[in-house]
């Protein structure tokens, strides 16, 4: 049964997609895409889901099995650019993508979040034909890794395959950033970095040198990744990664953590109520310390030393819970505190809660998928290689790949560049050089560029021409 609602035809090209699936993610996947003007079709067998979410966006819907072929001849598939499969099942989202893979032209993306199949990723994604398999579990533990790396962050992105990091802070009051401008900043700082987006007082724009640094501003700069400690020891911050870590619930998000916390040389402390996943973590992961205790216990948390831990990561599935306990964890300690947190809404209340850096698995998801569709729907002069929203989607990063030449954009002096307002070019990496860029510099062929900004939908390099 399909539910049809009429589509605006603008001049743009839009890709045709089928989204599987109308859970949150799936949800958040379909207002995105569809708020960038591509043709999307939603499947699901919940009839009252799929008449909300068809009903609140301009999309169809269709009522069935995303893994049955006649339910995805009548989504469309034959004409469909992009298949994404994101329902609750592993096995049913890579059943979904094989039957799609029938349409040779269209590319296919699966959520799948089992440890086993995770270890696979390669295989399968290579043996059934995939753009993608995601992992928001996985991709969560990665971020959460990478902020261990460098503690005083509250956020680390990385770019140019890791060879770029852009990175947010607060600044504290009587920082050496407190009262400078950008400008006066960069005269006595040798650290090669570049502040790109700044908030405060809960509007976020894009400095330029005139700009004045306050205490209390949130400030994200990119600089190469071998340089990032020198600046951030230069402002008086701490850099020495963390020596342990607790973690509170012994989900699938704590076990790809602590696995790498493991590997990073990190001793690794995990409280888990279930006694029989307790038994799991501790086979997995002998190198663990596995409780079985509730970690909203403050006496066990007291016990196990959460006032003299080094970082503390509370990824329960329940958000209020890991709210409460970061809070907890910052009363009783100086820890470094990082806060899983599911749902979107509310997001301006957390935002004025001090709950150190907080991570949102649905964003790392919709992320990824979001920035392949741009470069699938781009044209072929430029892709986009990677994206990150920042600030509560009020600040896109985007690293742009220049495939062609275009005489609006390449050898041409960035001072002479007619760029739209509000954005900056942060970096150009050349075959594996990271340069920040001065008015003197040149993009060129074969380049990867990056770009921060506040205007929202950039698919192509060209895009940040006027």
């Amino acid at each position: 049964m399909s539910l049809f609602k009429h589509k605006d035809i603008t001049a743009k090209p839009a890709l045709n997609v089928i989204v599987v699936g109308a859970g949150n993610v799936g949800a958040a996947l379909v207002e995105q895409l569809s708020k960038e003007g591509n043709n999307i079709t939603l499947i699901d067998r919940n009839t009252r889901r799929v008449a909300e979410l068809t009903n609140l966006y301009d999309v169809m819907g269709v009522i069935g099995n995303g893994a049955s072929y006649n339910i995805q001849k009548e989504a469309g598939i034959d004409d469909a650019d992009l298949f994404i499969a994101v329902t609750d099942s592993d096995e049913l989202n890579l059943l979904c993508c094989t039957v799609a893979k029938r349409n040779k032209k269209c590319a296919t993306i699966a959520r799948v979040r089992t440890p086993e199949y995770s270890e696979e990723m390669n295989y399968l994604k290579d043996r059934l034909g995939l753009a993608m398999i995601i992992n928001p579990d996985l991709e969560t533990a990665r971020e959460i890794a990478r902020l261990f790396y460098l503690p005083t962050a509250l956020e680390i992105n990385s770019f140019a395959h890791e060879q770029a990091e852009l990175i947010k802070f607060k600044v504290p009051e009587g920082n050496v950033l407190d009262g400078k401008t950008i400008s006066e900043f960069a005269r006595i700082d040798n650290s090669h970095i570049m502040i790109c987006a700044i908030e405060r007082n809960g509007e976020v724009s894009i400095p330029n040198g005139n700009t004045l640094i306050q205490a209390g501003d949130m400030v994200s700069f990119v600089t190469p990744r071998k340089k990032n400690k020198n600046f951030i020891n230069m402002i008086g911050f701490k850099s020495n990664p963390v020596r342990d870590c607790m973690i509170i619930g012994g989900g699938r998000s704590a076990y790809y953590l602590a696995k790498q916390l493991i590997h990073m040389g990190i001793k690794v402390k995990i409280i888990e109520v279930n006694p029989e996943r307790c038994e799991r973590l501790s086979v997995a992961l002998p190198e663990a310390v596995v409780i079985n205790g509730d970690g909203t216990d403050e006496e066990l948390l007291k016990e196990e030393g959460i006032e003299t831990i080094d970082s503390f990561v509370s990824l329960t599935g329940i958000d209020e819970q890991n709210i409460f306990l970061t809070l907890h964890a910052k009363k009783v300690s100086n820890t470094k505190v990082i806060t899983k947190v599911k749902r979107t809404n509310f997001k301006d209340v957390i935002s004025e809660l001090d709950l150190g850096s907080v991570v949102y698995p649905r964003y790392i998801t919709l992320e990824a998928i979001i920035a392949y569709a741009r470069a699938r729907r781009a044209s072929l002069n430029s892709n986009i290689e990677t994206m990150y929203h920042m600030y509560d989607h009020r600040v896109e990063a985007i690293e742009f790949r220049v495939a062609k030449e275009c005489n609006k954009l390449t050898g041409i002096p960035i001072k002479n560049l007619k760029l739209k307002e509000n954005l900056t070019l942060t970096f150009i990496n050349r075959k594996g050089k990271i340069i920040l860029p001065t008015g003197e510099d040149e993009i060129l062929v074969g380049d990867t560029v990056m770009v921060v900004t506040t205007n929202n939908g950039f698919n192509s390099i060209e895009d940040i021409i006027r």
